[in-house]
């Protein structure tokens, strides 16, 4: 009987592993367009519309929800994968859609290296996805980048699950008013 409910508990675990409230799973795969946007995919309720309300067209949870906020980089890269290329395809359609809206790309790192040196390949990946949606025809006047380096983990944990999750720019709206 008792072995009988431990093997009954061990199957719910994944269950329970999978729940989450809507602020942490919107802050870890918020801008998964259909869930591309992090390694893994995954829409929350959140992104959706649910908390937070109706989508406004050209705000950042319009982005986030129907585009992808977010594009992820290989190990000390820079460089934009197919998956990125077509996030910002995307992007540069929504953004073409709203020509009002002016956005900021963040460029993130993992904690693996210096400060230094995470500020600077955080500030090489923002400034590789202002130039692929430069190419694609958005004014760089529209987009501003900053890097954050290794300072604002999408995910605290100290594992490649994590790392992959961090190594990320991101595409926010800049509100005006």
């Amino acid at each position: 009987m008792i072995r009988r409910t431990v093997l009954a508990l061990i199957s719910l675990m994944p269950l329970a592993a999978c729940s989450s409230n809507s602020e942490t799973a919107a802050g870890s795969t918020a801008g998964t367009g259909g869930g591309s946007g992090v390694p893994g995919g995954g829409v929350t309720s959140a992104e959706l519309g649910g908390p937070r309300g109706p989508i406004v067209p050209g705000s950042q949870q319009d982005l986030e929800v129907n585009v992808g906020d977010r594009v992820f980089f290989a190990f000390d890269s820079a460089a934009l994968d197919d998956a990125a290329r077509q996030t910002l395809e995307r992007q540069a359609a929504w953004l073409k859609q709203y020509p009002a809206v002016s956005v900021t790309i963040e460029g993130h790192c993992d904690e693996r290296g210096t400060r230094e040196y995470n500020l600077a390949l955080g500030e090489r990946r923002a400034q590789a996805v202002k130039n692929y949606l430069v190419a694609l025809g958005i004014s760089p006047d529209r987009i501003r980048t900053i890097s954050y380096g290794e300072e604002r983990p999408a995910d605290p944990g100290h594992d490649e699950t994590a790392w992959a999750l961090n190594r990320r720019a991101v595409t926010v709206v800049n509100v005006t008013g």
